[in-house]
C-alpha cells in the first residue's frame, strides 16, 4: 500500500476483514509497541505522529505521521477492535537515530553511484500518464470495491509491479532500505513461528518483494551486525494535514491531505459533498455562490472526468470546475480553497496518558488554564495587559519564545501603539513538540526553564545588544529570578564597551524595558540607572563617531541616531538628558564633516520636537542645498530630512517654502550630476503615500510660493488670488467659508448649537479643541 491514501486504507480494511489474520505487523519502530494501546483512547484524534528522540539530545529525532486515512492507522484500529495482536516491525529507532545524517558530500556520492527513482512515477509513465499522482488516484484511490471483487487482488497486482521494478532498479538509490528490510524479515519469521494462522503485514508497496524473497537468518543478521545504537524515548504528538503535504518537506508526503481525508470520510457522493464544502468556504469570504453553482460545478467535474477518461472526478477535475463555475475563471479564490480544504488546517490531539516530558505537561496545564488552545490555523490574538488573564497569556508566550518555542510571533497591534496592548500571531506546528522536549533540559516548568535559560544566555552573551535584548525579554516574560543575573552582565558589558555604535544599538531595548516594567509592575530602578549612564556616554561620543563616514556607515549611524532619539524620549529627564541630546543634534546638524544623511535627520528631529524654528530650518536647508554643496551630499541631506519618518512627505506639502528650496535645488543640478543623485531622490520620495506624492506633484506643477498675495473681498465676501497667483490657492483664510462649517463642527463636538457670523470663531473653536 501507500503510506497515506483513502483507497489504500479502504483496501487494507477490506483485506483484513476477508483474511482475519491472527496478528498484524506494521511498518514502524518497535519502540512504539508500548504506545499502541493509546490509539484506542477517546482523547486520540488523528492526524498524530510517533515521535522518537535520543535521550539527552532531543534534537536528534524522527516522526512517523499517521492520518485517519493512513493504512497503518486503519490496521491498528482494526486489530484493536478485533483483539488481534498488533506490532511494529521496522528497524528500531535506537538504530536509525544512531546513524548520522548524510552530509552534502555523502549524499552527492550516493546520488552519483545510483540514481534514485520514484517507483510510482515509473509505473505511471509506463501506463502513459504524465502525472504520477493522477495515475495512483485512478488505479488505487478511486478504485471501487464491486460485489464479488477479490479484496487481495490489488495487493497482488502491486506486488507484481514492484517486483518487476526492483528487478530492474535494485534498491533504487536507497541503500539503507536493505538494512531495514533485513530487520523486517527477521520480525516476520518470528511472527510466523509464534502464530499458526495468517499474519498480515502492512507496509509500503516498495518493500513487498524484499519481504517475500528467500534469505537465511544468518544473512539478515549479518546486515544488522555492529549497527550503532542509542537510548531513545518515544511518544505520540499531534500532527497537522499541512505537515502531511509534500511541499512541507515530508518524504512520504502527499499533495492533498484535506482532499484525501474527505474521500475517506465521505460515505457517498464525495464530489457533491466536496463542492458543498467549497461553496460554504467561499460564502464565508463574501463571495456569491448559490446552490445552482454547486450543481453546475458537479456536472462540469463529471463531464471533465469522462472527457479525460478517468473513472471518477479527481482533484484536478473538481478544481477546474470550481475555478470555472464558482470563481469566474480566477485563481485568486482558489488559493484559499487549496490552503483550507485541499491541504487542510486539521490539528490532531493526543490523550493526557501519552508520555511527555514534565515541561510539556506544565505547558499543557497552562494552555488549559488560560484557554489558549493550540491550533493549526494561523490566528491573531490581541491582549490587554491590564487584564490578568491576558497578562498571563503574554507571560507564557514570551517565556516560550525565550525557550525557542515559537508558538506565537509578536505582531503590530491594530489600534494601539501603547504598552498596555499586545498583538500576537499564533500557529502551532508539530515540530514545536520537539522544541518543548529540547527545552526540557532547562527545567520542569515553563517559568523555571525560561529563568534558567535566560541566566545561561546572560553569562554567554558576547555583545552588549544581546544582553540588553535579553533584559527586555526577561521583563516581558516576568522572570524576576533571572533579571539580577542579566543586570550584572549588562553592567559589566556596558562598562567595558566603548563602541558608540554598540551603545546606541543597546539603548532602545533598555528604554522599552523601562516602559514594560511600568506596565507589568516590575522593579526597574537598576535598569534605569544603566540606561541613563549609556545615554550620557552616547551624548559624549556620538558627534566624533559621525565624522568621516561612508554611505553605508552613514545609513547605519542614522538608524542609531533615530533609535537613541526615541529612547531618550522614554527615559526620565531628571538630569536634563533631553536638553543635552538636543545640543548633540544641533552640533550634528551644523558640522560639514558629518554626512549629509545624518545632518538632515538631525535637523528633522529637532524640528519635530519644536526645538528648531521654521526660519532656522529653512536656513539650514538653504545652506545644505547651496550651489557650492556637492549634489550627492545635498541629495543625502534631503533623504535624511524628508525620508524614512512617518508623515515625512506632509512637511513639504504644508510648508511650500521648504518645497520651493528642494525644487530650486533640483532644477539647478547640473546634467552630469543629475543621474548620480536621481537614485537617492527616487528612494526618498517613493516611500511616500500615493496621495502625498500626487499632492507634491500638483504643487510643483502649479509653482509653490509664486507670489500669491491677498485678494480684495468682493460683494460676496469671498477672497480671490491676485493676478498671477496660482489657481486654487488663497493668500489668507476665507472667513465666510470658514463660518459655513461651524454649525456642523459644533454638532460633532457638543451635539447642538448654531454658528456665529464672526469668522474669528474659528480660532476660538480651534483653541477649545486644542
Amino acid at each position: 500500500m501507500r503510506h497515506h491514501g483513502p483507497g489504500s486504507a479502504r483496501a487494507v480494511l477490506a483485506a483484513l476483514d476477508a483474511v482475519v489474520p491472527e496478528a498484524v505487523l506494521i511498518e514502524g519502530p518497535p519502540e512504539g509497541d508500548a504506545l499502541l494501546a493509546l490509539a484506542d483512547d477517546p482523547g486520540m484524534r488523528p492526524p498524530v505522529a510517533l515521535l522518537a528522540h535520543v535521550v539527552g539530545d532531543p534534537g536528534r529525532a524522527a516522526f512517523w505521521p499517521m492520518a485517519e486515512f493512513s493504512p497503518e492507522w486503519v490496521a491498528i484500529r482494526w486489530a484493536q477492535r478485533h483483539e488481534v495482536p498488533v506490532r511494529f516491525m521496522d528497524l528500531p529507532a535506537a538504530h536509525s537515530l544512531a546513524v548520522p545524517e548524510e552530509g552534502p558530500e555523502e549524499r552527492a556520492a550516493e546520488e552519483s553511484a545510483a540514481v534514485r527513482i520514484d517507483p510510482i512515477g515509473v509505473l505511471a509513465e509506463t501506463a502513459g500518464y504524465d502525472d504520477a499522482e493522477r495515475w495512483w488516484e485512478d488505479v488505487v484511490e478511486h478504485r471501487g470495491s464491486g460485489a464479488g471483487a477479490d479484496p487481495l487482488a490489488p495487493f497482488a497486482a502491486l506486488s507484481e509491479a514492484m517486483e518487476a521494478l526492483r528487478e530492474t532498479y535494485g534498491d533504487a538509490g536507497f541503500p539503507r532500505d536493505r538494512v531495514r528490510e533485513a530487520y523486517m524479515r527477521i520480525q516476520l519469521r518470528s511472527a510466523r513461528k509464534e502464530f499458526d494462522g495468517p499474519v498480515a503485514v502492512v507496509c509500503g508497496a516498495w518493500h513487498v518483494p524484499a519481504l517475500a524473497v528467500r534469505t537465511t537468518v544468518a544473512a539478515d543478521r549479518a546486515l544488522l551486525k555492529a549497527l550503532p545504537k542509542v537510548k531513545t524515548e518515544m511518544t505520540w504528538v499531534p500532527w497537522t494535514h499541512r505537515r502531511l503535504a509534500r511541499h512541507s518537506g515530508y518524504g512520504a508526503g502527499i499533495e492533498s491531505p484535506g482532499w484525501y481525508g474527505h474521500l475517506f470520510s465521505a460515505d457517498d457522493r464525495p464530489v457533491e459533498r466536496w463542492m458543498t464544502k467549497v461553496a460554504r468556504l467561499l460564502r464565508g469570504e463574501d463571495r456569491t455562490v448559490s446552490s445552482a453553482h454547486v450543481i453546475e460545478a458537479v456536472r462540469l467535474a463529471a463531464t471533465l472526468a469522462a472527457l479525460r477518461g478517468r473513472p471518477l472526478p479527481g482533484l484536478t477535475e473538481t478544481t477546474d470546475a470550481v475555478r470555472a463555475v464558482m470563481c469566474e475563471g480566477s485563481d485568486v479564490p482558489l488559493m484559499s480553497v487549496r490552503d483550507r480544504l485541499v491541504v487542510g488546517e486539521v490539528l490532531g490531539e493526543v490523550p493526557d496518558a501519552a508520555p511527555a516530558v514534565p515541561l510539556q505537561r506544565d505547558l499543557t496545564r497552562a494552555q488549559r488554564a488560560l484557554r489558549l488552545r493550540p491550533e493549526a490555523v494561523e490566528r491573531d490574538l490581541d491582549l490587554d495587559l491590564r487584564k490578568e488573564t491576558d497578562a498571563a497569556r503574554s507571560r507564557l508566550l514570551h517565556r516560550l519564545r525565550l525557550l525557542g518555542v515559537e508558538w506565537g510571533e509578536p505582531a503590530r497591534g491594530r489600534a494601539s501603539t501603547g504598552t498596555f496592548r499586545e498583538s500576537w500571531r499564533l500557529r502551532w506546528e508539530p515540530e514545536l513538540s520537539l522544541r518543548v522536549a529540547e527545552a526540557g533540559m532547562w527545567g520542569t516548568t515553563v517559568l523555571s526553564a525560561a529563568t534558567a535559560r535566560a541566566a545561561a544566555q546572560a553569562v554567554s552573551a558576547t555583545t552588549l545588544a544581546a544582553v540588553t535584548g535579553l533584559a527586555e525579554q526577561c521583563l516581558l516574560a516576568e522572570l524576576p529570578d533571572a533579571l539580577p543575573v542579566v543586570m550584572r552582565a549588562l553592567a559589566d558589558r556596558a562598562a567595558l564597551d566603548t563602541d558608540v555604535g554598540h551603545l546606541a544599538g543597546a539603548l532602545p531595548a533598555l528604554a522599552r524595558s523601562l516602559r514594560y516594567g511600568t506596565v507589568r509592575s516590575t522593579g526597574t530602578a537598576a535598569l534605569g540607572e544603566v540606561a541613563v549612564g549609556l545615554a550620557e556616554r552616547i551624548c559624549v561620543g556620538l558627534p566624533p563617531a559621525c565624522t568621516g563616514l561612508d554611505a553605508e556607515g552613514a545609513r547605519e549611524m542614522r538608524a542609531h541616531v533615530e533609535g537613541v532619539h526615541t529612547a531618550i524620549g522614554l527615559l526620565p529627564d531628571a538630569t536634563g538628558l533631553r536638553e543635552r541630546w538636543s545640543e548633540v543634534l544641533r552640533r550634528l546638524s551644523g558640522r560639514d564633516s558629518v554626512a549629509g544623511l545624518i545632518r538632515g535627520r538631525a535637523v528633522r528631529l529637532l524640528l519635530d520636537d519644536g526645538r528648531l524654528a521654521e526660519d532656522e530650518t529653512a536656513q539650514l536647508m538653504g545652506l545644505a542645498l547651496s550651489p557650492g554643496a556637492p549634489p550627492a551630499d545635498a541629495a543625502a541631506w534631503i533623504e535624511g530630512f524628508v525620508g524614512g519618518a512617518s508623515g515625512a512627505g506632509t512637511l513639504l506639502v504644508h510648508d511650500e517654502r521648504l518645497l520651493g528650496l528642494v525644487d530650486a535645488w533640483l532644477a539647478g543640478v547640473q546634467a552630469e550630476a543629475f543621474t548620480d543623485v536621481l537614485p537617492l531622490l527616487r528612494r526618498t520620495f517613493s516611500a511616500y503615500e500615493p496621495g502625498v506624492r500626487r499632492t507634491l506633484g500638483e504643487l510643483v506643477r502649479r509653482g509653490p510660493g509664486n507670489g500669491v498675495t491677498a485678494g480684495a473681498r468682493g460683494d460676496s465676501g469671498a477672497s480671490h488670488p491676485a493676478d498671477g497667483a496660482a489657481p486654487g490657492f488663497g493668500a489668507a483664510l476665507d472667513l465666510e467659508r470658514a463660518d459655513a462649517v461651524l454649525p456642523v463642527v459644533r454638532l460633532l463636538l457638543s451635539g447642538g448649537g448654531s454658528g456665529s457670523g464672526d469668522g474669528r470663531a474659528v480660532n476660538d473653536l480651534m483653541g477649545a479643541v486644542g
